[in-house]
């Protein structure tokens, strides 16, 4: 039996095994409460260890001015994908202060800081957290550090495939709504495991990426969780080139030839077939903090 880690409740519901194929190649199971619906990783490798998978020079989030086709299209897609996402996130707004937790080397707050905003970002990444004190002027703080902060400071919070990678989801949930003025946003991005891509892989799906992802969540399961802490769902968008790249990856691990090209006609199909179900492979999602009289 096992425990989720959200609910508490004990399942032994098994979904599938999954291989470490980006890093180890250890293999974890998937089990599914039956309760809440997460999906969650076991074992859940404990604080003490886990930064032992994500120390690879091909873990593209983290890694600046690497060379090569791969590394050159993430990164020019990436800018791409900032503008439309912040977009997305402070639409309507005037300005205000926004909060990224995973900020990585910063390249969403400075985007965001240049429409004068004021930021702050929250990264456990020591070598991430240099690069972003550089290009921000200041230092992010770490996860653990989030108690410094006030209640109701921040009218937007930003997690870009981030919570999948949380341990302690009842901690960070509860300080997300903390954080939250009244009528703030949360916007959070994640893998979508109902999507085509994910059906195609099975369990060679990149984005499962156990055992760096703890948590697994449906469009079903992160509103449930989200909104049974206070928070009201607003609307959903898609992320369109994560098909592409999800699929990319996955191809290299079935090891095929072209990975490049195979992938983009299983992410195009898989972005076709979601254009009538809205199961892309990743979403992106709009919460807001009712006012708290």
């Amino acid at each position: 039996m096992c425990t989720c880690p959200w609910c508490g409740n004990l399942t032994d519901h098994f979904y599938m095994e999954v291989k470490d194929y980006f890093l180890t190649k250890e293999d974890f199971g998937l089990y599914q409460c039956d309760h809440c619906g997460l999906l969650f990783t076991v074992p859940r490798p404990t604080p003490e260890v886990i930064g032992k998978y994500y120390k690879s020079n091909e873990y593209y989030s983290h890694q600046q001015n690497k060379k090569g086709i791969i590394p050159r299209i993430y990164e020019t897609v990436k800018l791409f994908n900032i503008k439309r996402k912040a977009s997305y996130a402070i639409d309507g707004l005037k300005s205000g202060k926004l909060l990224d937790i995973g900020c990585g080397v910063g390249d969403f707050l400075c985007h965001v800081k240049s429409k004068g905003w004021d930021v702050v970002g929250i990264e456990p990444s020591a070598d991430a957290k240099s690069i972003a004190q550089d290009r921000l002027g200041f230092l992010p703080l770490n996860p653990a550090d989030s108690y410094l902060l006030p209640n109701n400071s921040f009218d937007v919070i930003t997690m870009w495939h981030v919570l999948e990678h949380i341990d302690d989801l009842k901690f960070q949930i509860s300080e997300l709504y903390r954080l939250l003025k009244p009528f703030g946003r949360l916007i959070i991005a994640l893998p979508n495991y109902q999507s085509f891509d994910c059906q195609y892989y099975k369990d060679k799906w990149a984005a499962w990426d156990v055992p760096r992802h703890l948590n697994h969540f449906s469009p079903e399961s992160i509103c449930s969780i989200i909104t049974s802490n206070g928070m009201k769902f607003v609307d959903n968008q898609k992320l369109k080139w994560d098909a592409y790249y999800i699929s990319f990856l996955s191809e290299r691990y079935l090891c095929h030839s072209l990975p490049l090209l195979r992938g983009a006609c299983v992410g195009l199909k898989s972005n076709l077939k979601a254009s009538q179900s809205g199961m892309y492979s990743s979403l992106v999602y709009r919460f807001q903090k009712p006012f708290d009289e």
